[in-house]
């Protein structure tokens, strides 16, 4: 009995293929087959919102070839993702093979393993359309608001815009944040600290100014710190009070789809598309030696932090090989769900909880091996026991004012021999060391005493994680569609990312859409009603919910306000502020600007249409050709990498893809060039010289 297995991806297909053996066909669907098509709305809004949907383009033959072979097969299993968009490739692809949908033949794998792959197997369902009409449902919505939103921007601002639904709200929390730095007014505040040296001690200990017996005191300005240092002058330091304890630290729960994201970003720099697109091969499968193709890890678009009884199990007994029983809990962790998560999944672990990532290296990508590390060690160290600390606190009295001091030494490693999740700054706790023997009534030497100016801080610029974080906490999106939230602003030239900093900062461009918005769409394009609509969709989800009744409680609020803004805006177009460049028109006198058209950015006279003149934009870098002595500019080949030309071209022909650079070759003279890579190197490419060296590290910053 021939028996056909449709999943969406080649690596998908060949791991499974593998598994399940001759007696199963298994093919890829390269993703959705069928969608609404891009170049009408194709949503029929007088008739219950029926959608029209066609083909892919592109996909046409793929289509004749997964038809010819259910034709072939005696059954057919759609084993498409387990989410929202997975029911709804299969349910479009059991439409286009002319399936039963009382049949049980959607089949999910949580992991593509032999276990994971035989439990999915066995438990074949039909296609769940309450998944299906939850996937619709958001379609339809995104693009009713896309395509009926985005003409009245571009409308109003410029031709080209695009408006949506939930990336007009990651653009406004963006923006917003933007309004809170300007009108931020830093503050004055200052500190006392103090270093003081025990009794027959030589090295010193920090204690920070706290107040007096009536409570803190604030420093508000140099005149109060002063006075307050003044008195403390000829005061005695002395020990006055000693508290002693044990602090428990718990391990972070293992991964969901964005802390995996925040996490790869803060240890590994990697942006959340990188993340998803290799955990994406780690769950579809790798090949590894002695193994062959297996999938590494679970399914990577989660929120739910639950774990199956047989991956702890599998876990806590390779602690107990690796450290012992005592790193265990006496109790598992309990860790706390957020309210609106999905219990769908599991959280996002190795499918293999003992196969280290050092044993299967070899067979990773660096990548690859990096991202499994992470989730490898964040899953075990959630298994493992508390991590203790002896911690000791002490009031320091100096005359009527009081200083306190503390410090901690590590008395049981416990989860963190293992690992420990970073910071939202990117920055792991740093040790403070324990306090010296003190005892009260001990009196302590003044090694120094300084008062110190501070100023409160702005709040940060969201970066692509905290800003992934915020939407999540606020309910916004969901797990598959972080990525393509921030990809969107970005790509868009909405919101700029500074290479530094990974900052998120809105371009004036997006604050102009985001002003449009905010005046006349505040009411639908706002966190609140966005994270409603996102439990509207789960109530969907959950057979709760009408879909279309959902549609159109949102269509006729939406179209109201769209007709009163067009009303109010009737004639009325937003102006963007020009961005003026150091270039003068050769033909009027101008001081021209740069202009955004379909092809890019590019530099105009601001007279059009009286003045026609236009520049291309070029980046030039400070070195002179090696030729003829004009400025070499940054271009791009046709395939988008990167090489270095000659501003004179076509007069001088010079061309290289390694960056030149201002040095001189100390053998012959002439130029050097940086080779980028994991390890830079200047050389030079006279013929018949071969110079090179590494590239000092300061340079490299």
């Amino acid at each position: 009995m021939s028996k056909l297995i449709i999943v969406e991806s080649p690596p998908k297909a060949k791991t499974i293929k593998k598994f399940l053996g001759s007696d199963y066909e298994v093919v890829a669907s390269m993703g959705h087959v069928r969608d609404l098509p891009e170049n009408r709305l194709s949503v029929d809004l007088k008739n219950n919102f029926a959608p029209k949907y066609a083909i892919i383009k592109g996909k046409e033959e793929l289509v004749e070839n997964l038809k010819e072979a259910a034709a072939k097969s005696d059954c057919v299993y759609l084993a498409t993702d387990p989410d929202r968009e997975g029911e709804a490739i299969s349910w479009h692809i059991a439409y286009i093979l002319g399936l039963d949908l009382n049949e049980a033949n959607r089949v999910t794998f949580n992991e593509i393993t032999e276990t994971g792959l035989k439990k999915g197997m066995a438990n074949p369902r039909c296609i769940d359309l309450d998944l299906v009409d939850a996937q619709q449902c958001r379609r339809i919505l995104d693009r009713i608001v896309g395509y009926r939103l985005s003409p009245f921007v571009s409308q109003k601002i410029r031709r080209g815009l695009s408006a949506g639904r939930v990336q007009s709200v990651a653009l406004r929390m963006i923006c917003d944040r933007e309004d809170e730095i300007r009108a931020f007014v830093p503050e004055e505040y200052w500190s006392i600290d103090a270093k003081l040296v025990p009794q027959g001690a030589k090295k010193a200990f920090a204690a920070e100014f706290f107040g007096n017996a009536d409570g803190k005191i604030e420093l508000k300005d140099k005149e109060n710190t002063d006075a307050i240092l003044a008195e403390l002058e000829n005061e005695q330091f002395v020990v006055s009070g000693l508290k002693k304890g044990v602090r428990k630290k718990s391990p972070a729960p293992p991964f969901i789809t964005s802390t995996l994201q925040q996490e790869a970003s803060r240890k590994l720099g990697f942006r959340s598309s990188k993340t998803m697109k290799i955990a994406q091969e780690l769950y579809e499968g790798v090949e590894i030696a002695d193994m062959g193709a297996v999938g590494l890890i679970t399914y990577m678009r989660t929120d739910s932090i639950r774990i199956s009884d047989e991956a702890r199990a599998e876990g806590e007994e390779y602690i107990k090989q690796r450290w012992g029983a005592n790193y265990l809990p006496d109790k598992p962790h309990k860790f706390k769900t957020r309210a609106n998560a999905q219990d769908a999944h599991e959280a996002i672990r190795p499918t293999m909880p003992s196969l280290e990532p050092e044993s299967i290296k070899s067979s990773l990508s660096a990548d690859q091996f990096k991202l499994y590390k992470l989730i490898w060690e964040r899953f075990t160290a959630s298994l493992m026991a508390h991590c203790l600390h002896d911690t000791a606190n002490a009031d320091i009295t100096a005359g009527k004012y009081t200083f306190k001091a503390s410090g901690y030494t590590v008395k049981f490693e416990g989860f963190t021999a293992l690992y420990e999740a970073t910071a939202e700054d990117g920055k792991k706790e740093e040790s403070v060391g324990a306090l010296p023997k003190l005892e009260i009534g001990m009196a302590l030497k003044i090694k120094s005493l300084e008062g110190g100016q501070h100023f409160t801080q702005p709040p940060a610029r969201y970066t692509e994680d905290t800003l992934t974080r915020a939407l999540e906490e606020n309910g916004v999106g969901r797990p598959s569609t972080y990525v393509a939230i921030v990809s969107t602003v970005v790509g868009r030239e909405y919101v700029i990312r500074d290479a530094k900093s990974k900052s998120l900062k809105p371009t004036e461009l997006g604050e102009q859409i985001n002003k449009l918005i905010k005046e006349r769409f505040a009411k639908i394009i706002n966190v609140k009603f966005t994270a409603q609509m996102e439990k509207n969709l789960d109530l969907v989800e959950d057979g709760e919910k009408d879909w279309i009744e959902t549609l159109r409680t949102y269509y006729d609020d939406f179209e109201k306000i769209l007709a009163d803004a067009k009303k109010a805006m009737e004639g009325i177009t937003m102006k963007l502020p020009e961005e003026e460049t150091d270039f003068i028109c050769e033909k009027c006198g101008r001081r021209m600007v740069i202009k955004l058209g379909r092809y890019g950015k590019f530099i105009a006279c601001p007279g059009y249409p009286e003045c026609r003149n236009i520049k291309k934009i070029v980046n030039e870098i400070d070195v002179n050709c090696p030729k003829c002595g004009s400025k070499v500019i940054v271009k791009k080949s046709k395939r988008g990498r990167t090489f270095y030309g000659c501003s004179s071209y076509p007069n001088c022909d010079f061309v290289s893809w390694n960056e030149p650079t201002n040095e001189k070759c100390p053998q012959c003279g002439g130029i050097l060039f940086e080779h980028k890579g994991k390890y830079p190197k200047l050389c030079c490419e006279a013929e018949g010289c071969g110079y090179e060296r590494k590239k000092e590290a300061e340079n490299q910053q």
